[in-house]
C-alpha cells in the first residue's frame, strides 16, 4: 500500500516503513505526526484519488531527526559591470519514518 501526500508545498509518494526528508516541520524527535493532505492512497491494483484530497485518509509518521542539507553555492554576475554576488544557503529538513497508512 502506498500513498501521495502533500506536505512543505511538495508532493510524496510513501509507503509503510519509508524513510523521508522534507520540509522543517515543528515536531520533537520521537514525536508522531498526523499528515491528513493525501492526494492517492493505491493498493495493487486499485488506486484511489482524491478532488483534491482523499476524504478520511491519514498517513502516520515518527520524526527520526531533524537537519539541515548540504549548501547550495548561489553566485551571480553581470559581465563588464564589475558586478559580482556570493551568497551560500543550507535548507533545514525533517526526517520522518512512515509509520500507517489509514485509507
Amino acid at each position: 500500500m502506498y500513498a501521495v501526500i502533500k506536505t512543505g508545498g511538495k508532493q510524496y509518494r510513501v509507503a509503510v516503513g519509508e524513510k523521508l526528508k522534507v520540509e522543517q516541520i515543528a515536531a520533537d524527535v520521537g514525536q508522531e505526526i498526523v499528515i491528513d493532505q493525501v492526494l492517492a492512497v493505491g493498493s495493487g491494483d486499485s488506486i484511489q484519488v482524491g478532488t483534491p484530497l482523499v476524504s478520511g485518509a491519514t498517513v502516520t509518521a515518527t520524526v527520526v531527526s531533524h537537519g539541515r542539507g548540504d549548501k547550495i553555492r548561489i553566485f551571480k554576475m553581470r559581465r563588464r559591470k564589475h558586478y559580482q554576488k556570493r551568497q551560500g544557503h543550507r535548507q533545514n529538513f525533517t526526517e520522518l519514518q512512515i509509520g500507517s497508512i489509514q485509507a
